[in-house]
């Protein structure tokens, strides 16, 4: 039971650092059409960013958490701009090929700049130790994590629901050119979009960094499991990739620990099973391309 519990909460916490990077890939395929297989690398630069800013400046993990999502936010505004937007009009393939590229093309540059050994990022002490809970021993920084994640999903939530971006983000999910056709300017929306997506996949690095290491190669392994996610969630959904976030999270965490040779195996059957049964995921909705 003690390996249950401990296993659990791993999980959940790995399923909620799956969230923060998932449910910006989710938004902009949601909204623009666009999937951006370069999403996870943006990931990768999040953290990148915070070890080059933990190590060389100011040395303070928390500003970090804070500057250098906003630094991949603006490098995101810089993606959309100039590479994506003269390719929305040539379909999606177009766009996945320079997507797919453009991620080989940052995983060069990180490894150049900062090698292939893997790295931590440090934690401050009191974010560093643990924490008695029912019985059992778990790291202080997972449990923050988790209440991180929960903290996101909720305002994702609120400004997806609640708000009057929130509803241009919905209407543009069902139909972009009745919004277009409202006066509202669709590619100041994408831009913004995209760049919240950036801003969440680069969150998501900071926060998985002294958890996961850092190492050229740790993209493509969350990119994998955020297009399951994807897929199981369903689009335009934060509570359907919150979801599958978690039952993502925790199916992988007990399949690498009990069946370590199925692991993958176990994800991919899952979501063939849900495929199958809902093809639109969870609680996923038609999603119109932008071409």
């Amino acid at each position: 039971m003690d390996v249950i519990g401990i296993q659990l909460v791993n999980g959940l916490s790995y399923g909620l650092l799956l969230f923060m990077i998932t449910s910006g890939l989710s938004l902009i395929f949601g909204i623009m059409g666009v999937l951006n297989l370069a999403h996870a690398s943006l990931y990768m630069v999040g953290a990148y960013l915070a070890l080059a800013i933990t190590h060389y400046t100011i040395q303070n993990f928390l500003l970090a958490l804070i500057v250098a999502p906003l630094l991949v936010g603006l490098i995101s505004v810089l993606l959309e701009v100039f590479l994506l937007r003269p390719t929305y009009h040539l379909g999606h393939l177009s766009q996945v090929l320079l997507t797919f590229g453009l991620a080989y093309v940052i995983h060069d540059i990180v490894r150049w700049m900062w090698g292939a050994d893997v790295q931590w990022l440090p934690l401050p002490d009191w974010l560093g130790g643990a924490v008695e809970l029912f019985g059992q021993t778990f790291p202080l920084y997972r449990l923050v994590v988790m209440g991180i994640g929960f903290g996101v999903a909720a305002a994702m939530w609120i400004l997806q629901e609640k708000t009057r971006w929130g509803a241009i983000v919905r209407a543009g999910l069902s139909n972009k050119e009745m919004v277009g056709g409202l006066g509202i300017n669709i590619k100041l929306v994408f831009t913004v979009v995209f760049a919240v997506g950036g801003f969440l996949a680069g969150f998501g690095g900071v926060a998985a960094g002294p958890i996961l290491g850092l190492f050229p190669g740790m993209e493509f392994e969350i990119l994998i499991l955020s297009l399951v996610i994807l897929v199981v969630g369903g689009l335009g959904s934060i509570l359907g990739t919150l979801i599958a976030s978690l039952i993502i999270g925790v199916v992988d965490t007990f399949g690498k620990v009990l069946f370590p040779q199925l692991s993958l195996f176990i994800i991919f059957g899952l979501m063939a099973v849900v495929l199958i049964v809902k093809p639109t995921g969870l609680l996923g909705k038609q999603v119109h391309g932008n071409g």
